[in-house]
């Protein structure tokens, strides 16, 4: 038997957006829960979503433990360190993943309870209106009813199948299979040049796997400055994936342990090619089902996002949304901004979040990232710019450290020299790229980041030798 349980805001999703949202609104003294039904494999909670689940988390996990071991296997004879008898242990290489998985759940759930959020093992979905606000029903473990004035909105995103191709998990793997392969394959199949495939593909190559990436775009990461994707085609074809770009995809195959795709490659001819395992990473789609939203009428639009204005307020009054679910960027970083802003906006404060400065990571090696404007946008536009690029080649950190690969490039207003863009690939981008971001929140110019003192030798200095090319004035190239 159920009994109401009254609270100034609940929330729905325990991701990113959700645990963050969660957080900031009890720090700003409502009283809060958070609803998240992700459970382990003991079937106790496991908060964090798919980023800490099977997303961001564990792919950054297998990422390092991979190019330890590819390493170890290729780069460490250079270095003067020989190894012999090298062997995978691929059990506890998962072993290890599912610990740090593990780690980053408690430590949400100690969040909780240091910020005095109330949190409820389960699927939260709308029950109806009621007293100026919602009905939230708990269903799980334990059933529970909730009320609130506020509800925020946080249930993340499902990985997109291919029609007539659904997710077994274990010959055709969303990032959730490819995160938990128990052997490696022999030959590895990865539908879409994404994110999530260039990782997830990059981590099985470096383990062993022939892998084969086929893409449907004729050109590669798209949405990447065209200079620096075409370094990055360049580099990931000569480390061994092989990358077929405009390919349509036909049939899909399932046999007893292997996958056969059947496609028509870029320039007209059809192709069969069979697989050990399948990954498909073709993007995510929002996720709402078993919300309830038809009980209060809560407003999607054509994707099936729940529509939200600037500031993540929905067709509902009291009732906001965050992250994959709503439009914009499927970031965890995107999510947790605006589950900070919202939860600052139901306290009357003004919350902010400025889609021009969220930074865009890949992880493979090199590390791709990137703020702002693309070269081809800022054409496309008719906005006149100013471009400075530097190679690690010529930076002593990177010569030191055995990776040179890769690039830093500005973009900067050709008349007011404020940045507009920043684009690296190579060594330590996801670190490299939050001094742009900073830059560019403050409006900053390329003079501004060329005039900085940066540590030598670190590469850090490759930015501000970036910066220096604007002008055309780099000192160490």
């Amino acid at each position: 038997m159920s009994t109401e349980k009254q609270f100034d805001v609940v929330v729905i999703g325990g991701g990113p957006g959700g645990y963050i949202a969660a957080i900031r609104a009890a720090q700003l003294g409502f009283k809060t829960a958070c609803i998240d039904e992700w459970a382990n494999a003991k079937g106790g909670p496991a908060p964090g979503g798919t980023c800490t689940n099977v997303g961001c988390i564990p792919s950054k996990a297998l990422l390092q433990s991979s190019e330890h071991f590819e390493h170890a296997g290729h780069a460490f004879a250079e270095h003067g360190i020989n190894v012999a008898g090298l062997e995978l242990n691929l059990g506890q290489m998962l072993k290890r993943k599912d610990g740090i998985v593990k780690q980053n759940n408690d430590g949400i759930l100690y969040l909780f309870k240091k910020n005095k959020v109330t949190f409820f093992h389960g699927r939260g979905a709308f029950a109806g209106k009621a007293d100026g606000g919602y009905t939230i029903n708990v269903s799980g473990p334990a059933t529970d009813t909730l009320s609130a004035k506020n509800v925020i909105v946080a249930t993340g995103s499902n990985a997109r199948e291919l029609p007539g191709a659904p997710f077994d998990e274990k010959l055709i793997l969303s990032n959730t299979g490819a995160l938990a392969i128990d052997a490696v394959p022999a030959r590895l199949g990865v539908i879409g040049a994404g994110v999530i495939g260039l990782e997830m593909g990059s981590v099985w190559r470096r383990l062993g796997a022939q892998v084969t990436v086929l893409e449907g775009l004729p050109t590669f990461l798209g949405a990447v400055d065209e200079q620096i994707a075409k370094e990055a085609h360049k580099m990931f074809t000569k480390q061994g994936l092989a990358i077929h770009l405009g390919c349509k995809i036909g049939n899909i195959t399932k046999g007893e342990n292997e996958v056969t795709v059947e496609y028509v490659d870029s320039t007209g001819v059809a192709q069969t090619a069979t697989f050990d395992r399948l990954i498909v990473s073709i993007g995510r789609v929002p996720n709402t089902t078993g919300l309830g939203i038809e009980t209060v009428g809560l407003q999607l639009d054509d994707r099936g996002f729940v529509v939200v204005d600037d500031e993540c307020r929905t067709s509902l009054p009291g009732v906001w949304a965050v992250g994959d679910v709503v439009r914009g960027p499927m970031l965890a970083h995107k999510a947790e901004e605006e589950g900070v802003a919202v939860a600052e906006r139901i306290a009357g404060q003004h919350g902010h979040v400025n889609f021009n400065t969220v930074p865009w990571v890949i992880y493979t090696s090199p590390e791709i990232a990137w703020v702002g404007k693309t070269e081809q946008t800022l054409k496309a536009e008719g906005v006149a710019y100013k471009a400075g690029t530097f190679p690690f080649l010529a930076n002593g950190r990177a010569r030191a450290l055995g990776d040179t690969s890769g690039m830093v490039k500005f973009l900067a207003d050709a008349a007011t020299d404020e940045i507009l863009g920043v684009h690296i690939i190579g060594p330590m981008a996801s670190e490299l790229i939050s001094e742009a971001v900073v830059a560019m929140e403050f409006r900053a110019s390329s003079e501004d980041i060329a005039r900085i003192c940066h540590a030598h030798p670190s590469l850090s200095e490759a930015t501000k030798e970036a910066a220096l090319a604007v002008d055309k004035r780099s000192l160490n190239f």
